[in-house]
């Protein structure tokens, strides 16, 4: 986890590459992930007040370009969400997405709540979305983690999700490969160049994303 914030750190303050771009390249791929593995006709994205939810609000724009059906429920007050995350809501709400207070059944669920800087168990209104979600027969799509998992030790909060399948983002986390929970493994370009992950000694593929954007990392 400290090593993903201090690659935040470098994208942003060494090279200028701002949030909001890694954001639109992380829910730009999470949308196309969504189309190609699920083909979902109604999706339901629920957002939390960080990166993670900005992503999945990124993602509903694109998956509504894509003539998908998608409504949006927040898991904080409008109010609450970070500057990044809230031009990404303002941009879907002039767009015309509907913004929902309640969570109702679709055919997809993105899971943008929480993302890797997650502390404790949830609570509040984002653990009982989480809970909503655990009892739902269709698919789950997390964003860079499923919500309630420490990414550094792999191990299931209180509440959790159990994801279909989850698109990490820039790197693998050392604990989304030591459990079942994140479904199928899927890592998504950001546009973070090779030379960040020499800082931590990281050996990653140069051509990794040479043939597409989003490459999957469990067997299958």
């Amino acid at each position: 986890m400290e090593q993903m914030r201090e690659v935040d750190r470098i994208m942003i303050e060494d090279l200028h590459i701002e949030l909001i771009q890694m954001m639109e390249n992380a829910g730009r791929n999470l949308a196309r992930l969504a189309v190609a593995r699920f083909a979902p006709a109604r999706v339901l994205v629920l957002a939390g007040s960080g990166g993670n939810g900005g992503g999945g609000l990124v993602a509903a724009r694109h998956l509504a370009n894509h003539g998908v059906g998608v409504e949006v429920v927040l898991g904080k007050d409008p109010g609450e969400l970070g500057d990044v995350p809230a031009r990404q809501l303002d941009a879907v709400a002039r767009m015309g997405v509907p913004i929902v207070a309640e969570p109702s059944p679709a055919d997809l669920y993105i899971d943008a709540l929480i993302g890797y800087s997650l502390t404790g168990n949830p609570w509040g209104r984002i653990a009982e979305l989480i809970e909503w979600l655990g009892g739902q027969p269709e698919p789950i799509l997390a964003l860079d983690t499923p919500s309630g998992l420490d990414v550094t030790t792999g191990e299931p909060g209180t509440p959790s999700v159990t994801a279909t399948a989850t698109l990490t983002l820039a790197a693998p986390k050392t604990g989304l490969l030591e459990t079942e929970v994140v479904g199928e493994l899927y890592l998504g370009d950001i546009s973070v160049p090779p030379s960040v992950y020499d800082v931590f000694g990281a050996s990653m593929p140069v051509d990794l994303f040479a043939e597409q954007a989003v490459v999957r990392l469990s067997p299958g």
